[in-house]
């Protein structure tokens, strides 16, 4: 009996030796740090891109593998070192000189917003296309209109969305397996959209269809695009595809401002700078524990007449 129990004790431990073996096996192993210059690993599993600029990081963003990560690094620092001083991770990156025209022909905070939302590519490809270093907008004549929608208050609210109408949604941008493969950039959950707009800069849009309101949306970027347009309730967005050659058309985006909300913003801020001007013209003074404004304006007039009646006396 002993000998059973003794033996059955270890086969038990044989068995749990197995199992914790068989868990250590499948524990993440910590991740190594990047081979190459500039990139650094991610917790969830992607990789970020930075460069230092009089020793402060600039962050670059992330990318979904290191290569990626890497080639933005060069782009970076071939603006901020230039080609002569700049320490590749890929030699040889720097010897476009259109390339290295456009990247001269934009700031360093232009470059690091188009790494960041990963429209460099597109960027310099039309900036490349079009023959100048920096992208000129798509001429009116070359914009073929899909659509446009009337900006709702919960478009430009706290939910940093864009709801796109279902049947132009599912005409123009259709959700397809090929959409998601393409080079718009296929995610999960959705695609990445690009679109230029009508100053050629070009806006990333996350494009996804959710389910718990059936509807087409567009929503990271959205928000940064509502802000730098000044985008409001009542305003129309517009989209277009350009008639240029190619076998992926780009899309493009713009805007028309409400005149009936322009003419109301105008009206409060005349309203705005009247108050502001009344306020600058008063005084305040402190009777019995409360505070009562006195309009200089007012008592200079009551004066006036004060001193009228008593030269009539």
């Amino acid at each position: 009996m002993a000998a059973d129990s003794s033996s059955s004790q270890g086969s038990g431990g044989a068995a749990g030796g197995e199992v914790e073996a068989a868990a250590e096996l499948h524990q993440p192993l910590p991740r190594q740090s990047s081979r190459f210059k500039g990139v650094v690993p991610q917790p969830n599993g992607r990789w970020g891109a930075q460069i230092y600029d009089r020793h402060a990081r600039v962050w670059l963003g992330t990318f979904p593998d290191e290569a990626a990560a890497a080639r933005a690094y060069d782009v970076a620092a071939l603006r901020y070192r230039g080609r002569d001083a700049a320490a590749l991770n890929f030699p040889g990156g720097g010897d476009d000189d259109g390339e290295l025209a456009f990247l001269a022909a934009h700031s360093k905070a232009e470059i690091v917003d188009m790494l960041r939302k990963h429209t460099y590519a597109d960027e310099l490809r039309q900036g490349l296309r079009r023959g100048r270093a920096r992208a000129r907008p798509t001429p009116a004549w070359a914009r073929a209109p899909l659509f446009e929608k009337a900006v709702t208050p919960s478009d430009v609210g706290k939910l940093n969305r864009l709801v796109v109408p279902k049947h132009h949604a599912e005409k123009h941008f259709p959700l397809t397996t090929t959409t998601s493969s393409s080079s718009s950039g296929g995610i999960k959950g959705g695609v990445l959209l690009n679109f230029e707009d009508e100053e050629g800069k070009v806006w990333r849009f996350r494009y996804s269809y959710w389910n718990s309101s059936q509807s087409y949306v567009l929503t990271k970027g959205w928000s940064r695009f509502v802000k730098e347009k000044g985008i409001r309730a009542g305003d129309t967005v517009t989209f277009y595809r350009s008639t240029y050659g190619g076998p992926e058309k780009q899309l493009l985006i713009g805007y028309r401002k409400s005149t009936m909300m322009h003419k109301r913003q105008q009206q409060d801020d005349e309203a705005e700078k009247a108050d502001d001007a009344i306020a600058g013209e008063t005084r305040v003074v402190k009777l019995f524990g409360a505070d009562i404004a006195v309009e200089k304006l007012k008592t200079e007039a009551g004066g006036g007449e004060g001193h009228a009646g008593s030269s009539s006396c």
